[in-house]
């Protein structure tokens, strides 16, 4: 390659990677919490329903501790517990606001400068209870303070989820049998 070339490439690849990395994307017909009260989300949260991928494929008793950095941003504790490997798993990362702090919108990251989007897309019952959006139709979570969620909360999400066009059927719901 020329080395005329090369800067642009260099540039473009930059910009390609900031891009990707900004982790700011929401699915098309979710909208984020507004009037997002970060001291209350911060916690302890049981993973009570998931879409199932790679990183926590086959894991039970997931749960997700959310702390606050002195930078502003949020440490994430992701743990579960692998059936099949019969041992704890544990992945720490950090979130940040894509916006302002009072818009559940965030970015999180536990590989470097790449990030996912995170969006809290509905809480109930003073922060008790959340369903939260990837960056894509292929993540989502329902979250609970505790191991378990009313059925009318749980019905709420699952419709509010279909109509921004997740497949509920595919959920993986997570059990929860042991203490971590």
């Amino acid at each position: 390659m020329k080395s005329k070339y090369i800067a642009p490439v260099l540039v473009g690849a930059g910009v390609a990677l900031a891009l990707y990395s900004c982790g700011s994307t929401i699915p098309k017909k979710a909208v984020a919490v507004t009037n997002f009260d970060k001291a209350k989300y911060l916690g302890k949260w049981y993973e009570i329903a998931r879409l199932d991928f790679k990183y926590e494929k086959g894991l039970n008793n997931v749960t997700a501790e959310y702390t606050a950095n002195d930078d502003g941003s949020i440490k994430v504790d992701n743990k579960g517990y692998d059936t099949k490997k019969d041992k704890w798993k544990e992945s720490i990362g950090k979130a940040k606001f894509v916006k302002a702090d009072n818009i559940g919108m965030l970015k999180v990251s536990f590989f470097g400068p790449f990030y996912a989007g995170y969006n809290v897309i509905a809480v109930e019952d003073n922060y008790k209870y959340a369903l939260v959006a990837g960056e894509s139709l292929k993540y989502m979570w329902i979250l609970s303070r505790e191991t378990t969620i009313p059925e009318s909360i749980k019905a709420n999400f699952l419709i509010k989820a279909r109509e921004i066009g997740y497949e509920v059927s595919d959920l993986v719901w997570v059990k929860h049998d042991k203490v971590n």
